[in-house]
C-alpha cells in the first residue's frame, strides 16, 4: 500500500508545498501511523527535506487517507499521465499552473467555472469546440479570449456563440406562456 500511495502523494502535495514554508519542521514521530504508512518510502530522507516539503507531503498523505478508492484511482491515473508526458509538456503545464496561481482569485474562479461548464457539455459538443479552436488563427484565438474575458459568466456560452444561438437551451418562448 505504501509504495502505491506514495507514488501519488507527491503529485497531491506539489500544489501545497509553498504554503508549508512558513511552518516548522515535522519530526517523523509526529506523523500519525497512517501518514507514516503512506510516506514510508520517504523515511530515510525525511529529516533532510525542507519544512515546506514536509508540510506538503503531510497534507498530501492526509488527503490520500481521506479519499475513496475511486478518488485514489483517479489520482493514480493522473500521476501515470504526468509520468508519460515529455519534459517539455511538463514544463509547459507547470508554467500554466504558475500563471493561473498568479491571477486574482476572481479570475481563477471564473476560469474554474468555464472549465466546469466545458466538462458538463456533451462529448460531441466538446469535440466540436476543440476542432473550431484548432482551426482558428492565433489572432482569432486571442480575440476570442478577449471577448470571453469581457462577458459575464451567465452571458458566456462555449464556442463564442451568443446565448440565443444555442440549440439546446431551455429558454422560454413567448408562445409558451
Amino acid at each position: 500500500m505504501a509504495g502505491t500511495a506514495f507514488a501519488t502523494v507527491p503529485a497531491i502535495a506539489l500544489a501545497d508545498e509553498d504554503r508549508g514554508e512558513q511552518q516548522g519542521r515535522i519530526e517523523w514521530q509526529q506523523l500519525t501511523p497512517a501518514q507514516q504508512d503512506v510516506l514510508a518510502p520517504m523515511r530515510e530522507q525525511w529529516d533532510q527535506l525542507p519544512p515546506g516539503r514536509q508540510q506538503a507531503l503531510t497534507r498530501g498523505a492526509e488527503r490520500w487517507e481521506s479519499m475513496s478508492p475511486e478518488e485514489r484511482e483517479q489520482v493514480r491515473q493522473r500521476v501515470e499521465r504526468w509520468k508519460n508526458l515529455s519534459p517539455e509538456e511538463r514544463e509547459r503545464i507547470k508554467q500554466r499552473y504558475d500563471q493561473f496561481k498568479s491571477l486574482p482569485p476572481e479570475e481563477q474562479d471564473r476560469l474554474r467555472e468555464d472549465v466546469k461548464r466545458f466538462h458538463d457539455m456533451s462529448p460531441e459538443k466538446r469535440r466540436e469546440l476543440r476542432e473550431r479552436w484548432h482551426q482558428m488563427t492565433p489572432e482569432q484565438r486571442e480575440q476570442m479570449r478577449e471577448i470571453w474575458k469581457s462577458k459575464n459568466p451567465e452571458d458566456r456560452s462555449p464556442g463564442g456563440e451568443r446565448p440565443d444561438d444555442r440549440k439546446d437551451d431551455n429558454r422560454r418562448h413567448d408562445d409558451d406562456d
